[in-house]
């Protein structure tokens, strides 16, 4: 463990064993970037990027406190730089019979787990890693939802208050990041064809202006756009990634 490589830029991403986060880490490798990947899992021994096994924090980002706890062992493979954080880790409730969880149905408990990934642990990283993040000059993006500004037949409640509230603190974070020369930005993705892709996703995606779905290399293109100096003067913004759904 310890300092990257001199002058290899590094990532620390939440959610990377599939769908956009998958392909998101796949962009940042393939371009030479250091990745650090978060989980509550351990490493699929199968994914394919460089010194994935070692670069593999394991941590419940459902558990707060063990999530706070994490920060130590995260910054000291950092070794006192961030040039990107991916705050892509999310979770969204079904019903027993894989339906929509609405806000009269929704328990206390679920409402609060779900915040605690979707919301409280981007706000726990973030800021966690501020010193790391300011001494690259870094960018922080949230993973948000176009489920965040509109309902959705399939997410749920829960899901979508707490992508609402990542994106408004997109914006909070790119006011008072900004100073210490962090951008942070959101992507909102649609209907992207992914192993966890709602039953029904696909009728949408032929109403859509594009009818077709995602692609999570196209998320993830966008991803790696605002971590680039080619996005060197955007900051909070929220980039819809959905085939004009939003329209």
């Amino acid at each position: 463990m310890g300092k990257p490589n001199q002058g290899r830029r590094t990532l620390l991403l939440t959610g990377a064993s599939r769908g956009i986060g998958h392909a998101t880490v796949q962009r940042f490798a393939d371009r030479g970037w250091r990745v650090i990947t978060c989980a509550r899992h351990a490493f699929p021994e199968a994914c394919p990027w460089e010194a994935g096994l070692h670069d593999h924090i394991q941590v419940d980002l459902c558990d707060q406190e063990a999530t706070v706890a994490a920060l130590p062992r995260i910054r000291e493979r950092l070794g006192g730089r961030l040039d990107a954080l991916v705050n892509n880790a999310g979770i969204s409730p079904k019903t027993p019979e894989g339906g929509r969880l609405n806000t009269i149905e929704t328990d206390l408990a679920t409402w609060e787990q779900v915040f605690q990934v979707n919301f409280f642990a981007c706000v726990i990283l973030a800021r966690g890693l501020i010193d790391e993040l300011a001494a690259a000059r870094g960018a922080v993006v949230n993973v948000t939802s176009i489920a965040g500004a509109k309902v959705h037949p399939f997410a749920g409640a829960a899901y979508a208050t707490s992508k609402a509230a990542l994106g408004a603190l997109t914006r909070e974070m790119a006011f008072d990041f900004g100073p210490l020369g962090v951008r942070v930005n959101a992507i909102a993705p649609g209907e992207v064809e992914t192993d966890i892709l709602s039953p029904g996703s696909r009728k949408i995606a032929e109403k859509l202006p594009l009818q077709r779905l995602g692609r999570p290399e196209e998320v993830a293109e966008a991803v790696y756009f605002l971590c680039s100096g080619r996005a060197s003067y955007i900051s909070g913004a929220e980039i819809e990634v959905n085939g004009a759904q939003h329209v």
